[in-house]
């Protein structure tokens, strides 16, 4: 007997038999229980799940507009020297006129998120469930909340113009070997991509320059998707710029002959 049948019996005796409503759900329960799907924890009832996250992500963020998404650790304290000048950079990227995209965590998402609030543009953390808890900081003011890693990854690129990349882990090297595969690969057209801190960056560029490219794994041009900088103001003109060409570039696609001599506003 299913648990519904069970559950309705309990301490009344057993029915002698089931009304018709009862056999049609005890079938319905039953065969359901059957179902691989289920068997297997309802692994493919997940699309569904996943489906939302999507949508809700899409729903909240769009219409943001010009936007750069920035990265760097969790694990990073107020009073370290990339603590300000993230908030720094963030701040510029903000009074240039575009909202701020984080992971809506500690160390230098909060720093970004800060900058942000301080320029009074969007500052927006995407959040993820993780076993420890990672706690929303408190400068974000849009803040979803993801179950999936890809989810939260296609909201970072999909909605952002650039990445600004600072000192982290594994999660900020997760997010910026992403990145340059999406550009290399043409997912992402004229994307800038900025490596905050070249002492910090400097071995890995090493590496890429004298392993990776020297046996022929990268072309020579692949790194140049990268600029590399430890100054606020080199890092948001380098975004301004390639943003507003960017710009003329799709307006000369569309048939506008003249933009005029002033870059348009950002």
């Amino acid at each position: 007997m299913s648990e519904i049948g069970k559950g309705r019996s309990k301490g009344r005796g057993v029915r002698p038999r089931l009304t018709e409503d009862e056999l049609f759900l005890r079938t319905a329960v039953e065969h359901l229980e059957e179902l691989p799907s289920v068997v297997a924890k309802g692994e493919a009832w997940r699309v569904f799940r996943i489906m939302g996250e999507f949508v809700e992500g899409f729903d909240e963020l769009m219409g943001l507009g010009p936007a750069v998404s920035i990265f760097g650790s969790a694990r990073t304290q107020p009073e370290d020297p990339g603590w300000g000048q993230c908030v720094e950079t963030a701040r510029r990227l903000g009074e240039a006129g575009f909202s701020i995209i984080t992971g809506g965590g500690p160390g230098m998402m909060e720093a970004a998120n800060q900058g942000a609030s301080e320029a009074g543009v969007r500052s927006v953390g995407l959040n993820i469930e993780l076993p420890f808890e990672q706690d929303l900081n408190p400068h974000a003011d849009l803040k979803i909340h993801f179950r999936y890693f890809f989810v939260r990854k296609t909201m970072f690129v999909k909605y952002a113009q650039a990445f600004v990349i600072f000192p982290g882990g594994f999660g900020t090297l997760d997010e910026l070997f992403e990145s340059l595969t999406l550009i290399q690969t043409g997912k992402i057209k004229d994307f800038p991509l900025v490596l905050f801190g070249s002492e910090y960056w400097g071995g890995l560029l090493d590496w890429l320059k004298k392993t990776v490219e020297g046996e022929g794994k990268i072309s020579p041009e692949d790194l140049d998707l990268i600029k590399v900088t430890d100054s606020p103001r080199e890092a948001v003109e380098h975004i301004v710029a390639r943003f507003t060409e960017d710009l003329k570039l799709r307006a000369e696609k569309n048939g506008v002959a003249h933009l005029g001599s002033e870059p348009p506003d950002v």
